[in-house]
């Protein structure tokens, strides 16, 4: 039995195919959650990283002023990153890394909406994998921190900045101040289900709706008559595809401060802690 359902992490897994089988194979990502019933298995991309990491040494402070600098990868490149630790260790770094939280397997791993491996004693942080969402989010996360990115991909380094992101996130906070009907998102899978969230915004609105479903897309919303909506699911839902929406779509923070809960200021990178 092959599960048709886009899959996007390992906290995306087909519950239906789950209940009516004896084994799940979740292939490409790491475990997030110890069941007996899922088997995992890793696939690792083989594009070689050394050419951009020596190209990100120019980015980075030289080891003779700020020897310290925090290691981290995404799943698909973890099958390097032993590989990375020495090749900044011989250019006279002190590589810091950590396990992070429970949702994390691996030491040094990010996940697009858990950061805390970036968590280290080190002012600059070399993120080593593809796209800009997981730097970006560790750099919101982390304001304090200098995050280098080294694209292994695309072959490309740059510096993740936070200012067109912010100013994005401000503009759709003012947009869903007037907001008076709310659609509150309650994502049915299952490593991304946020209830006890969703339940508290609803309790603190009674002009809020609770609205559930597993793919959660601009067109499926247009379904729905409100002026606003909080995602309480994957935070990537709404800072990649918050442009597409009709209406806009907020973090749970976000909607804090949209409703005058918190100040503008307060505004923060959307993050999962723990285990499911």
């Amino acid at each position: 039995m092959l599960s048709g359902q886009p899959c996007y992490g390992a906290c995306d897994l087909d519950t239906y195919l789950m209940k009516r089988t004896d084994v799940f194979v979740h292939f490409g990502h790491s475990p997030m959650k110890n069941t007996d019933k899922v088997i995992y298995v890793p696939l690792f991309s083989n594009v070689e990283v050394q050419p951009i990491m020596e190209e990100a040494l120019e980015t980075l402070d030289d080891p003779a002023e700020t020897e310290d600098v925090g290691l981290v990868t995404t799943a698909q490149h973890m099958n390097r990153y032993d590989e990375m630790t020495e090749f900044l260790e011989e250019r006279g770094y002190e590589v810091h890394s950590r396990r992070g939280d429970e949702r994390l397997t691996h030491e040094g791993q990010v996940l697009g909406c858990n950061y805390a491996s970036a968590d280290v004693p080190a002012d600059q942080v070399l993120y080593v994998g593809g796209g800009k969402f997981h730097p970006l989010g560790l750099a919101m996360e982390h304001p304090e921190k200098h995050v280098v990115i080294a694209d292994p991909v695309n072959n490309v380094v740059t510096v993740a900045d936070t200012e067109k992101f912010l100013k994005q996130r401000y503009a759709s906070v003012h947009k869903a101040m007037d907001a008076q009907k709310w659609g509150v998102i309650f994502c049915t899978k299952i490593g991304q289900g946020r209830w006890d969230q969703a339940q508290e915004i609803l309790a603190d609105n009674d002009d809020a709706y609770l609205i559930t479903m597993d793919e959660v897309t601009p067109d499926r919303l247009r379904n729905f008559d409100m002026d606003a909506f909080v995602n309480t699911g994957c935070p990537r839902i709404t800072t990649d595809d918050g442009p597409q929406f009709h209406k806009p779509m907020l973090t749970p923070g976000e909607y804090e401060i949209a409703v005058g809960n918190k100040p503008l200021e307060d505004l923060s990178f959307d993050t999962f802690h723990g285990t499911w």
